[in-house]
């Protein structure tokens, strides 16, 4: 059995973090949209004109996680009574979409550039140096995102950097796909076009569902679970346990149980009891908080 997941970092730091590292982000997506573009368009090269709009999704993505980052360190209010830690999960979901629509874009595209090889013109070898350094520049920055994802440990910023290291694979096709176009295969380049595009659709479809179910109250993990249950039945004073319910809460998971006690004892040494449960369980578990029924037995 694997251990549980460890709670996210809480307070400023974790959002200090992700905004930093989504400008970041943000910098470097922007100049490798405007290069990969403009290269693109001399060089006639459709694989590369695909990968500078997927960089340009990037962007959208970036602005999405900053302002859902923006908006999940907010507390509970009169509107919201749990927090605002699902407008992370909210942001993921909204990262798969956008995914999923550059993917069926260049789909589209590049089917018709392979439905008319005879339009298909040879690319000029620019092309290959700039999807060369692209797959630089990606593959170091998904590297960079994820470490800082594990450190503050972020499933919105998890899947900011996947998307990342889908822009490195991309990049990777393309460069493919432009040199075998200059080696004498001109579908080669539409091609690379096309392999983009199902890529970018497989992991929008996986952030996609992933982020839905949790926004639908998915439970935690079976690993997380047993976890929970072994810190309930490890307190002292707790005969028994049933009635455990979780669902996700953005990173963290809210908890509902019904704790069996001793029937003869006070309301006062049972209320403390079910303190020091709860507390066992938020120790080291990614728990926003534990919602506890006192059952007598």
């Amino acid at each position: 059995m694997q251990p549980p997941s460890l709670p996210p970092v809480p307070g400023p730091d974790r959002h200090a973090a992700a905004r930093r590292s989504t400008w970041i982000s943000v910098l470097v997506n922007a100049l490798l949209s405007a290069v990969q573009l403009a290269i693109g368009v001399f060089a006639h090269s459709q694989a590369l004109v695909a990968d500078a709009i997927h960089s340009l999704s990037d962007l959208a993505s970036d602005g999405l996680v900053l302002l859902a980052n923006k908006h999940s360190i907010r507390g509970p209010d009169a509107d919201h009574h749990y927090g605002h830690l699902r407008f992370e999960t909210a942001a993921t979901l909204a990262i798969g979409v956008l995914l999923l629509l550059v993917g069926g874009g260049m789909l589209w595209r590049s089917t018709e550039w392979l439905q008319n090889p005879a339009a298909v013109p040879t690319v000029h070898q620019a092309a290959l140096f700039a999807a060369l350094l692209a797959l630089l520049a990606k593959e170091l920055l998904f590297r960079y995102l994820l470490r800082v994802a594990h450190r503050v440990r972020s499933t919105m910023l998890i899947a900011n950097a996947w998307h990342a290291r889908s822009d490195a694979a991309s990049s990777l096709v393309v460069a493919l796909g432009i040199g075998a176009n200059l080696a004498g295969l001109p579908l080669a380049d539409p091609l690379a076009a096309l392999i983009v595009g199902l890529f970018i659709l497989r992991m929008g479809g996986t952030f996609s569902w992933r982020a839905f179910n949790d926004l639908v109250d998915r439970a935690a993990d079976e690993d997380t679970e047993h976890a929970i249950r072994e810190r309930l039945l490890g307190t002292p004073g707790v005969r028994g346990i049933h009635d455990l319910r979780t669902r996700k809460m953005g990173d963290m998971v809210w908890v509902e149980v019904d704790i069996e006690m001793d029937g003869t004892l006070t309301i006062e040494a049972g209320h403390a009891i079910a303190v020091e449960a709860r507390r066992r369980v938020m120790a080291d578990l990614p728990v926003l908080d534990v919602m506890t029924h006192f059952d007598p037995v």
